[in-house]
């Protein structure tokens, strides 16, 4: 059983949201077991309602579900709710971690989903919730804060389709260059999107030089 964590402490509600209902059981009993009020939906729909009554701290939400999927509704959330959101999926491709990003998702768990590796990515998805909401009341540049988030997302993502790796072994890999070379991970991040765009319009050039004439 879990330890209750310090995030956890007043009771921060979440809304799960899985067609799966095993897995949605399953996954409430881990976080109420690490001190989290929890509501479950099996479909988006049921998850507005739930929303309208009690608005969560956090939103994980299936990728892949019948009817409105979780990316709709994330698009939703992203454009008329304050609701922070992460991402359940059954896929590791980095086309799925850009997805990710580009909807606003402010982490991403691959299924089969298990204790051990869900606690840690929900409650750093949590905390920067959290920030989020902190830039809010400060009147920080919020899009330049997400920005930056998505730029680390797209190039994890970048990361696990070069290597053929998981999501958390690109992060560490990443964190750990730019710790290495005392820069911060975004500043990475865009350093390698940037030669990755760069690399692409080359092979562009190459490939209309060596068509046959």
């Amino acid at each position: 059983m879990s330890q209750t964590s310090p995030i956890a402490a007043a009771k921060r509600h979440i809304l799960i949201v899985d067609d799966d209902q095993l897995l949605l059981a399953f996954l409430g009993e881990i976080l109420r077991n690490a001190g989290y009020d929890t509501a479950l939906a099996c479909s988006a729909e049921e998850a507005l309602q739930r929303i309208a009554e009690h608005e969560p701290a956090m939103a994980l939400l299936d990728i892949h579900m019948p009817g409105m999927s979780g990316l709709e509704l994330a698009r939703h959330l992203h454009a008329e709710t304050t609701v922070p959101f992460m991402f359940l999926s059954g896929s590791g491709d980095a086309e799925s971690s850009k997805q990710a990003a580009a909807y606003g998702a402010v982490g991403f768990v691959l299924k089969p989903v298990d204790e051990a590796r869900l606690m840690p990515a929900f409650e750093a998805s949590l905390a920067r919730a959290d920030e989020i909401r902190q830039l809010r009341r400060t009147e920080v540049n919020l899009n330049a804060a997400l920005a930056a988030g998505r730029e680390a997302s797209l190039a994890v993502g970048l990361l696990m389709g070069k290597f053929q790796t998981d999501r958390n072994t690109a992060f560490e890999v990443l964190r750990d260059h730019a710790r290495s070379n005392r820069r911060k991970i975004n500043e990475v991040a865009s350093q390698l999107l940037a030669a990755e765009e760069v690399l692409n319009s080359l092979h562009a050039s190459f490939a209309n030089r060596l068509k046959p004439k």
